[in-house]
Parts: structure tokens; C-alpha cells; sequence
């Protein structure tokens, strides 16, 4: 699965953005430099019942912001993304779906 497909799930299952998420994240100060992911994780179980890969791919973004590694950009496996740059805002407005 794509990291962009995680988010993209993550929106289903959640019915909040990623963006949105990151945002709630960054309110509760998950996104300190300091935090491990484990508590990021064990918010994201209870208060959206997101499991351990939905939730790394998230912690990543909260942790990191939206870019992502090169590596699997235009590559042609399970993990290939479009773009280096994940979409927060949304998968029906992702210009890249169009």
C-alpha cells in the first residue's frame, strides 16, 4: 500500500483529513520532538481506532510533515507513490486523483 493510500484510509475510517488529524496531533503537542510514537499511537487506537500501519504512516506526517522519501516515488510496486508530497487535504480534492 501506498504511504498516500494509508492517508487516504485513514480519511474512510476515520472521517477527518489527515490534515486534520496532524492538526488535532499538533493542539496536543504530539508533534514535539520528544514524543515517541507509542503515544501517538495509543491516541490514535483510542480516540480513532486507527491500528499500528495507519498510524505510523501518520505519526510520520505529524512527526515529519508531508514529504516523503524519493524512494518509491514513479517506482512500479505495492509501496509506489505519484508524488514526494503527501496530499493532507482530502483524497476528492487531490489533484493527482483527477
Amino acid at each position: 500500500m501506498s504511504f498516500q493510500a494509508y492517508l487516504d484510509k485513514i480519511e474512510e475510517k476515520t472521517g477527518k483529513t489527515p490534515r486534520e488529524l496532524v492538526d488535532e496531533a499538533h493542539r496536543r503537542g504530539y508533534g514535539a520532538p520528544d514524543v515517541k510514537a507509542g503515544v501517538i499511537l495509543d491516541w490514535l487506537k483510542a480516540d480513532h481506532e486507527l491500528g499500528r500501519g495507519h498510524g505510523m504512516a501518520l505519526v510520520h506526517v505529524i512527526k515529519n510533515g508531508p514529504r516523503i522519501s524519493d524512494k518509491h516515488v514513479g517506482s512500479t510496486g505495492t509501496h509506489a507513490d505519484p508524488s514526494n508530497e503527501l496530499w493532507l487535504d482530502g483524497k476528492a480534492t487531490n489533484p493527482l486523483n483527477a
